[in-house]
């Protein structure tokens, strides 16, 4: 079942005002976490080919699974606390790299834009 962005911000409110969490989700903090929960992602795959990293995706797939979904939480608190609207800001960067990569040049390439 697939939920809208809002549904899950409301969900992750919800569970931090019940514990008056608010209080510590200043932008900073926010972004922090954000790091150190990608961080502890990167653990999974960290010196890892490309076939391991399938393997220990498969072996851990809940660790690998909350520590996405610990990102997601902080990124939607954040972009709804500084009043950001998630889907949005997102629909407007695929935009914006549409245009930094057009599918001509870009197209089966890793090059950076500046690049192309």
């Amino acid at each position: 079942m697939s939920r809208s962005i809002q549904e899950v911000t409301e969900a992750i409110k919800a569970f931090r005002d019940e514990r008056d969490w608010m209080q510590f989700h200043n932008p900073k903090d926010m972004a922090t976490a954000l790091s150190i929960e990608a961080s502890e992602l990167l653990e999974h795959f960290l010196w890892k080919t490309t076939d391991e990293c399938e393997e220990r995706v498969e072996s851990h797939r809940e660790a690998v699974s909350e520590e996405i979904a610990d990102i997601g939480c902080f990124l939607f608190e954040l972009a709804d606390n500084l009043g950001l609207d998630l889907g949005e800001v997102i629909l407007q960067k695929i935009q914006k790299n549409a245009q930094k990569y057009p599918v001509a040049k870009a197209k089966g390439r890793h090059t950076k834009y500046t690049e192309l």
